[in-house]
């Protein structure tokens, strides 16, 4: 998994469904896209939850 912030995988990932929303893009394009799109929702998946783990972390902090 990459180190990219949330923010920055979102954009990639949005970018990748774009290009595959358009439709205009040769088939192996959009098969490279979607192959992209893929690991780019896991990736933005994981660090979301790594994300929320921090938020309830310091969440449970403050109502101590």
């Amino acid at each position: 998994m990459s180190e990219r912030g949330f923010d920055d995988l979102l954009a990639d990932l949005e970018k990748a469904i774009a290009k595959l929303a358009d439709g205009t893009a040769a088939l192996e394009d959009l098969v490279r896209a979607h192959e992209v799109a893929v690991r780019l929702l896991a990736e933005t998946q994981a660090r979301l939850a790594q994300l929320k783990a921090r938020a309830d972390a310091a969440a449970q902090l403050f109502s101590q």
